[in-house]
């Protein structure tokens, strides 16, 4: 298999759309988030993240509905979320990139990830922070350093939040 393709995003939404494929991919079969990206991406304003962060209840219960999306509720509620936490912390580092590459290694980004953002564990963070485009360690060598790691650090956060 392929390592997926690597995009480094031109604004905001590129990395909300970015985050949000892990999140509906989670438990899921790629095909099945793939068939729906489109209506995925034009049911979420194409991921302009100060659109999604808007989206209150009665939107929610609407997404729920949709048949071209994929209608689960925690992962709608965790893309609304992430939008809202990009747009934070895009504001408070003066660029959402600066926020990626503003930690000591790539062991704390993804510690943080882990912690700002719903949906995302280990691999999404890895995934995620390959997909745009931005430094991570050799797969390999990272798959190894995950296996040397204690099974109660592996196993992070909920999936659905973040901790408290």
């Amino acid at each position: 298999m392929s390592p997926p393709a690597q995009k480094k995003p031109k604004d905001l939404a590129g990395y909300l759309e970015a985050l949000s494929r892990l999140v509906f991919a989670a438990g899921m079969n790629w095909r099945v988030v793939e068939a729906k990206w489109d209506g995925i991406r034009k049911a979420f304003a194409d991921f302009d993240p100060i659109k999604v962060a808007k989206f209150g209840p009665k939107r929610i219960d609407r997404l729920v509905e949709n048949e071209a999306v994929i209608r689960s509720r925690p992962k709608i509620e965790a893309v609304i979320d992430n939008a809202r936490t990009i747009v934070e912390l895009d504001t408070q580092h003066h660029g959402f990139r600066r926020y990626l590459r503003s930690h000591s290694d790539f062991d704390a980004l993804v510690a943080d990830l882990k912690r700002e953002f719903r949906f995302v564990g280990d691999s999404g963070a890895y995934h995620f922070l390959y997909i745009v485009n931005e430094p991570v360690p050799a797969h390999e060598e990272w798959m190894a350093g995950r296996k040397a790691r204690p099974a109660a650090r592996q196993a992070g956060r909920s999936a659905a939040g973040r901790k408290p």
